[in-house]
């Protein structure tokens, strides 16, 4: 009876040496199992968008030469032209007191030469007798010329305030035409409605708006931490709205000398000129992006930027390296340029390192799970 109650104790004592040798073994081990990668060589490049819209490269309005109101149309927004094509006709409202000078001008001229073409054949009458001398013929004459255009002056400006033509000329100006050769972009106006002529207190009415839809540039905005890596002729890449999985090359043209301040920050506006195809219509105002590659550097040590911490006083970049199973230390690192995956290493750690993936997360187990649903 003894040795069987000795060879119990000795069973029991045994278990719990054994079951607080294992709890000791199971508590020593992290409660997170890291991984770790390593420095590999890849290339990177440093990309902005710039966001924008595609427009004609020129855009010409049309504007009359002589006020009234719109005749007829003779065009439709989207109809390609070509210069001297003819786009309206206006007819003329003339002001009631332009109109009467002009009237009382005629008959003040008839006036003036009626008297002078009496006089005219008085003395040519005395001249062919000798009786008064050339000089004297001579300034008669002149006078009675002078009356006759005068006169012709008269009714040519009264022609023109009634119909806006004296007639003579070869383009009237109640004829609107196309000035360049293009596509009408935008037709404001409408049959009937009043247009003011262009002159230099006026701008006038716009009748139409014509742009060569072949040449269009991308218009942009870009911030002024990004426009000093900038320069001309650099190539872009145009995506547009509405056009998918397709990009379009561009070459940088115009960067704006000076900023203008949006929401808190500055930004430079930028012109491209965008070479296209003939796969799609491009038309005038299609959103767009830019991207521009602001540098790039092939066969570099990189790591994924996960990987790298931030000091909390200094806000330097570092990592953790692995010196021991479960135990890492803490590296300085100098980084170069990131795409927003990867960045460049400059320094600190090697190809050897095993760095630590710090912030990846532990997989629940089936039992936590459960709980979390509960």
């Amino acid at each position: 009876m003894k040795i069987l109650k000795y060879l119990a104790i000795g069973i029991a004592v045994l278990g719990v040496l054994f079951a607080t040798a294992f709890f000791i073994k199971s508590n020593s081990k992290p409660s997170i199992q890291f991984e770790t990668e390593t420095v590999f060589i890849t290339s990177i490049e440093q990309k902005t968008v710039a966001t924008g819209k595609v427009v004609p490269e020129d855009e010409v309005a049309i504007k009359p030469q002589i006020s009234g109101i719109i005749d007829a149309i003779l065009v439709e927004e989207g109809d390609e032209v070509r210069a001297g094509d003819l786009l309206a006709r206006i007819k003329v409202v003339p002001n009631e007191q332009s109109l009467n000078s002009a009237r009382g001008r005629v008959k003040n001229a008839q006036i003036v030469l009626k008297n002078a073409n009496l006089e005219y054949k008085r003395n040519k009458t005395l001249f062919d007798k000798g009786i008064i001398s050339s000089q004297d013929f001579n300034n008669i004459e002149l006078r009675y010329n002078q009356a006759l255009q005068e006169v012709s002056n008269a009714e040519s400006d009264l022609q023109i305030i009634r119909l806006g033509s004296s007639g003579g000329s070869a383009s009237a100006n109640t004829n609107i035409r196309a000035t360049v050769s293009g596509t009408i972009l935008e037709i404001p106006i409408k049959e009937g409605d009043q247009v003011i002529q262009s002159n230099t207190f006026n701008a006038g009415t716009t009748i139409a708006t014509i742009a060569d839809l072949k040449k269009m540039i991308f218009e942009g905005k870009i911030d002024e931490a990004e426009v000093g890596k900038l320069y001309q002729d650099m190539p872009l890449k145009i995506s547009l709205g509405a056009i998918q999985d397709k990009e379009y090359d561009a070459k940088l043209k115009f960067i704006a000398p000076k900023g203008n301040e949006e929401q808190g920050t500055v930004q430079f506006r930028i012109e491209g000129v965008v070479f296209l195809d003939s796969d799609f219509f491009i038309r005038a105002g299609y959103s767009a992006n830019a991207s521009i590659v602001l540098e790039k550097k092939d066969s570099i040590p990189a790591v994924r930027e996960a990987l790298l911490q931030f000091d909390k006083e200094t806000e330097d970049p570092y990592v953790e390296v692995q010196i021991d199973d479960h135990k890492f230390e803490k590296r300085d690192v100098e980084i170069g340029i990131s795409d927003g995956i990867n960045v460049e290493i400059l320094s600190g750690i090697s190809k050897e390192d095993n760095i630590k993936v710090w912030n990846k997360t532990e997989p629940l187990k089936k039992g936590d799970d459960q709980e979390d649903k509960s």
